[in-house]
């Protein structure tokens, strides 16, 4: 009876054993899969934020926009930091600059390439200060006999560009991208949400929530999935995740309300679209531009 009792307590030890060695191997394992995507977009961008990481070399199938798009910078600034012109073109290779700290936010991030040299003093004297027979002859001549009048072209260049600057810095008139519910709403702390997730089901459509040009398709940003970015104006944004379906492609100018894809669970774990809109690069929650929803 004793020999059975010891036994049946040694086969208790053994189990418990195994337990206890069990829980501290499961505690003490994590694999790397087990780091979320929306947590390497973070760590990515903190790093840029912090200075530890100052370069970035372009691959093939990189865009400007997605490379601005991935670590949260106005794509003007990065642009501007590397003097690329307003064609933004890159090439595979190419190591870019992501310090944009010492450049300046909004319109006034132009490219180099794209400003106007500015006059010297000497150059806008003698602009302004004419030869007298250059004055004479510029006069008006007195009453003749079969005087042609010649209407010479009015050309307001400063004028211009002003216009176009307007136009592109029109206000928006966002609308929604999807139909369905809204699953995760827009958080910048704690477990950060960039944007706003829809439920829905594969096939289902998302819209450009409002006009512009789409600068980006792909599926090279980590934890997006197939990608859509489309630029609205000077200052913002939208970014449209996890497509099973692109209906665009680059260079694309679609309108409000224009189908740009179907929903899927590229980049995800069910079905949904990841929406954001950026504004100078930085993400802000949709729902402040977006309507009220009927």
């Amino acid at each position: 009876m004793a020999g059975m009792l010891n036994r049946l307590l040694l086969v208790m030890m053994l189990a418990s054993l195994l337990v206890i060695t069990g829980c501290a191997s499961n505690s003490a394992y994590a694999p790397i899969s087990d780091l979320s995507a929306s947590d390497k977009r973070r760590a990515s961008t903190s790093a840029v934020r912090n200075g530890s990481l100052t370069e970035y070399t372009v691959r093939r199938g990189d865009t400007l926009y997605g490379i601005a798009f991935k670590y949260g910078l106005d794509y003007r600034q990065l642009a501007r930091a590397n003097n690329i012109d307003r064609s933004y073109s890159i090439y595979p290779g190419q190591t870019l600059s992501l310090n944009t700290s010492a450049v300046a936010r909004g319109s006034d991030a132009a490219p180099l390439a794209d400003r106007a040299a500015p006059k010297s003093k000497s150059t806008a004297k003698s602009a302004k200060a004419k030869p007298a027979a250059v004055q004479k002859t510029a006069t008006k001549p007195k009453n003749t006999q079969n005087e042609t009048k010649v209407k010479k072209p009015v050309a307001k260049p400063a004028m211009a560009r002003k216009s176009v600057a307007l136009a592109a810095n029109r206000k928006l008139q966002w609308r929604w991208p999807a139909k369905g519910r809204i699953v995760q709403g827009y958080s910048s702390s704690g477990k950060v949400n960039k944007g706003i997730n829809f439920l829905g089901e594969r096939g289902e459509s998302v819209y450009a929530a409002e006009s512009g040009k789409v600068v980006y398709v792909g599926s090279g940003l980590l934890g997006y999935g197939n990608l859509v970015i489309i630029n609205h104006n000077q200052t913002y944004l939208s970014a449209y995740g996890h497509n099973s379906k692109i209906l665009v492609k680059e260079n694309d100018v679609v309108k409000v309300g224009d189908k740009i894809a179907e929903i899927g669970s590229s980049g995800a774990t069910r079905n949904m679209l990841h929406f954001e809109i950026r504004r100078n690069g930085s993400p802000v929650d949709p729902k402040k531009y977006l309507p009220k929803r009927r």
